[in-house]
């Protein structure tokens, strides 16, 4: 955990540009983001967070002009939410 000075002092440093965003999730949530890092070379847990969050929009775009695509979303999202105690903290 970091100190206070050092949360203060990145606070100083990103708040035009950043948020802190912690969050409690469940073990293979923090496995599958680490899985996502290493697979992608990317920074870490949060570094994976945030490309996750990029392919999503990317894949909504797509969406907007693929059917297939947009199939694919529907089905997805209508799995999470029947297993959303599975999936979701």
């Amino acid at each position: 955990m970091a100190t206070n000075s050092s949360q203060n002092k990145w606070r100083a440093k990103n708040k035009l540009v950043k948020r802190q965003l912690n969050v409690m999730a469940k073990s293979h949530v923090h496995d599958h983001l680490q899985r996502l890092a290493d697979d992608f070379r990317l920074r870490g847990k949060g570094e994976a967070v945030s490309f996750a969050t990029f392919v999503t929009r990317a894949l909504l775009q797509r969406a907007d002009y693929n059917d297939d695509v947009a199939q694919m979303l529907e089905d997805l999202a209508e799995a999470y939410h029947r297993d959303r105690d599975i999936h979701s903290n």
